[in-house]
């Protein structure tokens, strides 16, 4: 009896070290309100969005009148511009005809021009047989389809089209087709999908402050350009029309450029409140820097357009929410009937999912027949597609392949040397640079002091042989909590608190990572917690069309667009949490921080903001914003930490920079491709910032440490403490 008592007893032993082994990090499944915390990155931001997108309607509620309305038109067309950014100036387009198809009733000329010189569009015309000059025609912009223009359905509509009478001009989008910019020349293979192309491409745009639909309208401004050098077709009836991402094309091209007398956007209007609360705003190009923050919404590309004819063409089951379709609509037609054109505008519907019908195909057909004064049968017609082989445009399938061809990259990188050329000049008077930085700093992250502070909550306590766990709730600056966890030496403490955030989350930094509990014996009170999007209140419900590697580029559109940052919003929770160590664990004198990963650019903005953090130390930052611009294949975990738009007044060095009046770390920096940076980069890299703490007389130091294994490390981080 007693042997099976003891190994009953070893059993027990065994079970209770390996329970202990780890902490008990999780504060949501006690407290059951929260229990969708890990998206409260994602839902402040829609709360923020409809925020302003209230604001709007506020103001569209006032107009009454034709001039109320003309005079929104003016701000709007201004607003968009200023938006989009200056287009580059107009060049040779260089038109090649690389072949011609002989079809039934009509040919397919392949075209390559160059929207932008070095910059290859590839595109097909259809033109019908025995047309007479100046005849009708239709720019049709696919959507994100692998084979651009290709794929059967936009074969299909193309050809109906011609049928009826009107030219037809189409083109491979960016990253479609025979456009792909990332395509593995040595595998002969894609290396993203469309949505993911556009998107891991025009992040980098959005970090230099525009969007990528920049380059997407103007090919197509250029495909009509060179639509009027055609003698087949009538300058003053072009329309324009395009299917989900084509329609989201033919809605910006058809605000923007008055030669498209009647537009058709099909299975993209709907409006941003519906889209926040439904599948999230999509890649790259459909959204444009700061668009909700500057009081627009979709009903605008139809307002901006306004009295030329528009048929909005939706599906009632489209992950386009129709709601924001009829919402646009209705808000539209009453600038229409205002201007005394009621009848310019219309819709239609049919109820199936995000696909083309035949009623919305052949309403379409008969929109333009009426429009372009092209009179017949809007019947859709069954027709013979080409192979897709047959449409092949360029010598081997593949501009990048074809062609010593511009990329969006390459475009985007000279955007991007000219900005940090400018840094540097602002640089050369650092007093003046870095009296700044505060101001620019809270205005591109979207970060703003926080005027209260709520009352955290007790949530329990561990106690181990070697030190005290605690656990708290601290109120966060959006209808979310912080969950932290407090680890006290239970022998002689140090007067001075370590916060400490890593990247991958509190639970990650407590029990897959020995530095917490390093400091901890060695006398150090150590306040982890984590942020929106990190650890325990991350990654979200939301992943949408653009979920790259394991990151939704969608979540972090949705804060560009209302003008935010993730990392402003953090670096104002970061503020939260010192004021919860400074006023409620006040056995503290001092406070410290230390981050591990990217989210060092996070505590950077908030040591900016706040002048109770003594020290910073980082650990694995991330470089600089202008690496990951400048990196063709970084790594798209990074880019959540990123603030769009920045580098055009600030970058991580400028941070820095700032922070000379304290004591910093940094250990082993991290490239945009996840690479440790060499020496030489990182002299040219810090060397503004190096250069202040030298010229400052504080004596105050800024340490950078390469390599070494974790003793070693620790040793810095404890040097640094002293």
């Amino acid at each position: 009896m007693k042997k099976y008592f003891f190994l009953a007893w070893i059993l027990f032993l065994a079970e209770f070290n390996q329970v202990h082994a780890q902490d008990n990090t999780d504060l949501f499944k006690y407290w059951q309100y929260y229990s969708d915390i890990e998206s409260s990155l994602y839902k402040h931001f829609c709360s923020v969005a409809f925020k302003q997108l209230d604001e709007r309607k506020s103001e569209i509620d006032k107009l009454k009148t034709r001039s109320d309305w003309l005079e929104r038109q003016t701000a709007t067309r201004k607003q968009l511009s200023e938006i989009i950014g200056d287009f580059p100036k107009k060049t040779p387009l260089n038109p090649q005809i690389t072949g011609v198809l002989k079809k039934d009733g009509y040919r397919i000329e392949k075209i390559i021009y160059e929207s932008i010189p070095g910059y290859y569009v590839t595109g097909a015309m259809y033109i019908p047989d025995g047309i007479k000059d100046e005849s009708p025609a239709i720019f049709y912009a696919c959507g994100h389809s692998y084979d651009g223009f290709r794929v059967g359905i936009y074969q299909h509509i193309i050809i109906n089209l011609v049928k009826k009478g009107f030219v037809v001009f189409t083109i491979d989008p960016m990253g479609q087709g025979e456009r792909c910019e990332y395509w593995d020349i040595e595998n002969n293979k894609l290396k993203y999908t469309p949505d993911h192309e556009h998107s891991y491409a025009g992040a980098q745009c959005m970090i230099s402050g525009y969007s990528l639909a920049k380059y997407f309208i103007w090919d197509v401004i250029r495909g009509i350009d060179y639509m009027t050098t055609r003698k087949e077709i009538d300058p003053k009836r072009i329309g324009m029309t395009g299917r989900s991402g084509g329609g989201n094309i033919t809605a910006y091209v058809s605000a923007l450029d008055d030669r498209i007398l009647a537009a058709a956007p099909e299975g993209y209007i709907t409006n941003y409140e519906q889209l926040y609360r439904s599948r999230g705003p999509q890649c790259a190009e459909q959204n444009l820097y700061q668009m909700i923050n500057k009081g627009l919404d979709h009903a605008d590309f139809i307002e901006a357009r306004a009295p030329k004819p528009t048929m909005i063409i939706s599906t009632t089951r489209d992950f386009f929410s129709i709601q924001g379709a009829r919402d646009s609509y209705e808000e539209a037609k009453n600038m229409y009937v205002a201007l005394g054109v009621g009848e310019n505008l219309t819709r239609v519907e049919d109820d199936d999912k995000h696909t083309s019908t035949k009623k919305n195909r052949e309403a379409m057909y008969a929109f333009f027949q009426k429009q372009l004064n092209n009179p017949g049968d809007s019947k859709d017609m069954d027709v013979k597609l080409s192979d897709s082989i047959e449409l092949v445009i360029t010598k081997t399938g593949q501009v990048v392949s074809s062609f010593e061809a511009k990329s969006i990259f390459s475009m985007n990188k000279a955007i991007v040397d000219e900005q940090i050329k400018k840094l540097e000049i602002s640089r050369a008077d650092p007093i003046t640079h870095l009296k700044k930085i505060p101001e620019v700093a809270a205005k591109l992250s979207g970060f703003k002091y926080p005027e209260k502070f709520g009352k955290p909550v007790f949530s329990g306590r561990y106690v181990d042989s070697d030190y005290l766990l605690e656990k708290y709730l601290i109120p966060g600056s959006g209808d979310y909590v912080l969950p932290a966890i407090l680890l006290k030496p239970t022998g002689p403490s140090k007067k001075e608190i370590l916060l400490m955030i890593d990247s991958k989350g509190m639970e990650h930094a407590i029990n897959k990572d020995s530095l917490a509990h390093d400091l901890v014996k060695k006398g150090y009170a150590v306040l982890l917690f984590d942020l929106p999007g990190i650890g325990s209140m991350g990654p979200g419900y939301l992943k949408g069309d653009s979920y790259i590697e394991g990151v939704s580029y969608n979540q972090w559109f949705a804060a560009s667009l209302t003008g935010k940052s993730f990392v402003g919003l953090r670096a104002e929770d970061i503020l939260r949490v010192v004021y919860f160590a400074k006023n409620d664990l006040k056995e503290f004198t001092e406070i410290s921080a230390i981050s591990i990963g990217p989210i060092g650019g996070e505590l950077l903005h908030a040591a900016v903001f706040e002048p109770e953090i003594k020290r910073v130390g980082l650990i694995n930052p991330l470089l600089s914003y202008a690496d990951m611009a400048t990196t063709r294949l970084y790594k798209p975990e990074y880019i959540p930490y990123i603030v769009a738009g920045a580098i055009e007044e600030y970058d991580l060095p400028d941070l820095l920079a700032f922070l000379n009046n304290r004591k910093l770390l940094v250990i082993d920096p991290v490239n945009a491709d996840g690479k440790k940076s060499t020496k030489k980069k990182l002299d040219k890299t810090y060397a503004f910032p190096k250069k202040v703490f030298n010229l400052s007389k504080n004596g105050n130091r800024f340490d950078l440490y390469l390599g070494g294994n974790k003793n070693e490390m620790l040793g810095q981080l404890l040097d640094w403490l002293q």
